[in-house]
């Protein structure tokens, strides 16, 4: 049983399922009930994205050695799943469903078993020896759950390693101080230097992350009906995810149930929609970049851990990691109160030991707050369903035919002792730094009909719209800037201004670093070049590419050669995401003359060192700089191009700091993006979305809708759906 161009009918305990193709190949599920929706959802994930599923799901239960290959990649990345344990309690978090979400969710496993039992497995699995299990909530559960702490494990996690070890390298007090503004403890120097850091995962096991759903950066923004054409509000969405990978992680999908249809982008694995909107309300998301994750430093001997004058034994647990062809191999974690070891307690020394918020006790949450959306009227009952959410540490904006929009962010937070801002390791064995709980949902950063008429958010500091503060490492306002610019210049908003906000090309973080660069540049070719740029990253300008190397090299020479070195700096640039994440922590130096940074020298002088070496170089067009390929998700890179599994070269718009956040880095020898994985503008006087995605419904290469929607997506030209 396929779904081609025509229609299929499915029966089902909830009654008849309808499934056709539109003509943009997006599949449209028509039933009487949202369990009979929820039934066709999975039944069409499986039939459309089988591989990116079931891949993602052998990836999360950490059994890829043993599903897929006994490779030493595999056996790496089989270790980091079966150590972290994302979903402990599976059975607790079940019990906690509400009736009709389990309803739901145990609809859409059926419908989604149904089409492995009626089509069998694809053949790029059975090519690898893999026979599929039958999908359960808790693989759903699993897969909601991790999209926000992947994000994190390549951001706050990194950057809180990375104080660690500046510490171990000496750096100054006074220069971390700058570098952190949120960092409010004393740091004992002493106690840091002698924390042993493990090793994080080997490069080979790195690319394997890429494969699962993450949330690295993104916009939304929503405009009140004052502001627009329509009079009724108008939102934008626009995540940004790594988008060198076919599929791309979303599955667009109209949902036609009695009195409600849902339209947009779905998650593969998981019934709903993720971005979009209904008859009522509409919602986009971002990464709120809430800190949800702390170190503590423990002291550890005898496989145990010291508290006071005590020493108490961890609990261990014992994981066997199946290996194909192979010898199992057996993988001890230590864990206790507070959360993970990394380290080996037997031995003695002191090791940090990594706390999730949302490490137990998260799950249910996440499933009874979406699969209530589709039943909220307005914007303040869909604000109500994200409070519900305890791992998806994300920034949601509403709009609602009513005319109201809001904000609420999601997550767990945990509710430190006064002082305390999470980003330091502190002593494990003093209790006054422990946590006091979590923070209430109410206390999150919320609006609602802000008198400026719009909500923007880019990953920027939003404490202030809360009365706890859950950002301490926030992404640049630059982005969060230009969209408020552009949406207070224009005096009637409409959608067609919106689509040319997601292609906007200026760049605020350069207009503000070139008033300090352009008085210092030399009157050569290359210098006047970059002197009449106009921060605008169109493909053909030579400025642009000019910038981006005299900024990298400036970098060099401030912190490079003023404190971190020059490897370090280059390797935080080229082969993690750090710097991606968080470059506005490192302008922030840059643009104050004053800066601790600048000791033994001016800035001036360092700057005028960076142009000179970032100028000598030979002046290329911007877009030949920015090259990628769209690899498959199995077999990226491993077929000749001419068979279609990856596509490309093509041109990726923008910079970090762009609306269309086009960075392009290497993490662990491995080139990955940050750009829109999806785009959608919701005008609530319409009963329809404009969209444009990365890629197209299908993950089967032989597929008229393989990558239907690609150059669409590259000309910013979009359908409908309604």
């Amino acid at each position: 049983m396929k779904l081609s161009d025509k229609e299929l009918i499915l029966d089902c305990p909830a009654g008849r399922v309808r499934i056709i193709r539109n003509q943009s190949g997006i599949p449209e599920i028509s039933a009487d009930t949202m369990e009979g929706c929820a039934y066709g959802q999975g039944w069409t994930h499986a039939h459309d994205r089988q591989i990116q599923t079931l891949l993602t799901r052998v990836l999360l239960q950490g059994r890829a050695a043993e599903c897929l290959a006994g490779d030493p990649e595999l056996i790496e990345i089989d270790r980091f799943m079966r150590r972290m344990n994302f979903l402990p309690d599976p059975e607790e978090q079940i019990a906690l469903l509400e009736p009709h979400v389990r309803a739901q969710m145990e609809a859409y496993c059926d419908g989604y078993n149904r089409c492995l039992s009626d089509n069998g497995t694809v053949w790029e699995l059975k090519l690898l020896g893999y026979k599929p299990e039958p999908w359960t909530i808790p693989d759903t559960m699993i897969l909601m759950k991790i999209m926000a702490y992947l994000g994190l494990g390549d951001a706050q996690v990194a950057m809180e390693r990375l104080i660690v070890q500046m510490v171990k390298n000496d750096l100054p007090a006074k220069k971390l101080a700058e570098l952190f503004p949120y960092l409010t403890e004393k740091i004992d120097y002493d106690l840091l230097k002698g924390v042993n850091l493990e090793p994080p995962l080997v490069p080979a096991a790195v690319k394997w992350l890429a494969k699962l759903p993450k949330m690295m950066a993104s916009n939304n923004w929503v405009v009140s009906g004052k502001l627009t054409e329509s009079g009724k509000p108008i939102l934008c969405n626009d995540p940004h995810l790594e988008v060198n990978r076919l599929p791309g992680i979303w599955q667009e999908i109209v949902i036609r149930c009695k009195d409600n249809v849902l339209l947009g982008a779905s998650l593969p694995g998981a019934p709903g929609i993720a971005i979009g909107r209904t008859n009522a309300i509409s919602w986009g998301v971002t990464y709120s970049f809430m800190d949800m994750v702390d170190f503590r430093v423990e002291h550890c001997r005898d496989g145990k851990y010291r508290r006071g004058s005590q020493w108490k034994p961890f609990k261990v647990r014992e994981e066997i990691i199946k290996v194909k062809k192979g010898a199992p191999i057996v993988e001890k974690v230590y864990e206790n109160d507070l959360g993970l070891l990394e380290g080996d307690p037997t031995r003695e020394g002191h090791y940090l030991n990594l706390c999730w918020s949302a490490a137990r006790g998260c799950g249910a949450g996440e499933c009874n707050g979406l699969l209530s959306l589709p039943f909220a009227k307005n914007v303040r009952e869909g604000m109500e369903c994200f409070r519900q959410l305890d791992a998806l540490t994300f920034n949601w904006v509403l709009a609602d035919t009513q005319g109201n929009i809001g904000y609420q962010m999601s997550g767990r937070m945990y509710r430190r002792p006064r002082g305390v801002s999470g980003m330091v390791p502190l002593p494990a064995w003093e209790k006054k730094y422990n946590p006091r709980g979590f923070v209430p949902a109410n206390r999150l950063p919320a609006s609602y009909n802000p008198r400026e008429g719009y909500i923007v958010t880019a990953n920027q500091d939003l404490n202030h719209l809360g009365k706890d503060k859950p950002i301490n490492l926030p992404m640049a306002p630059y982005r969060s800037a230009r969209i408020a610019q552009l949406l207070r210049k224009k005096r009637v908003i409409n959608a067609e201004y919106m689509k040319k906000m997601h292609f906007d090309l200026y760049s605020l973080q350069a207009q503000e670093l070139m008033k300090v660069i352009r008085p210092l540049l030399p009157d050569d070719a290359n210098g006047s070049t970059l002197r009449d740029w106009e921060c605008v990253y169109t493909a053909d300008s030579r400025g642009a590419m000019l910038f981006e190397s005299v900024y990298l090299a400036i970098l060099r020479a401030v912190f490079g050669d003023n404190g971190m070195g020059r490897e370090t700096v280059d390797y935080l640039m080229k082969e993690t995401g750090i710097f991606n994440d968080y470059y506005g922590n490192f302008d922030t130096i840059l643009l104050n003359p004053r800066s601790a940074w600048f000791a033994g020298s001016s800035r001036e002088e360092l700057f005028r060192r960076g142009i000179a070496e970032g100028l000598a170089v030979k002046a290329l067009p911007w877009g030949q700089t920015r090259q990628i390929t769209l690899a498959h998700l199995l077999f990226g890179g491993k077929f000749p191009v001419i068979l279609g599994f990856d596509r490309g070269p093509v041109t990726l718009p923008g910079s970090r700091a762009t609306i269309p956040q086009g960075q392009i880095f290497r993490s662990a020898g491995r080139v990955t993006t940050f750009s829109p994985s999806y785009r959608m503008i919701a005008d609530m006087a319409t009963q329809s979305i404009q969209t444009t995605l990365a890629g197209g419904p299908s993950d089967r290469r032989f597929s008229k809708w393989y990558v239907s929607d690609l150059e669409n997506w590259l000309r910013g030209i979009y359908k409908t759906l309604s």
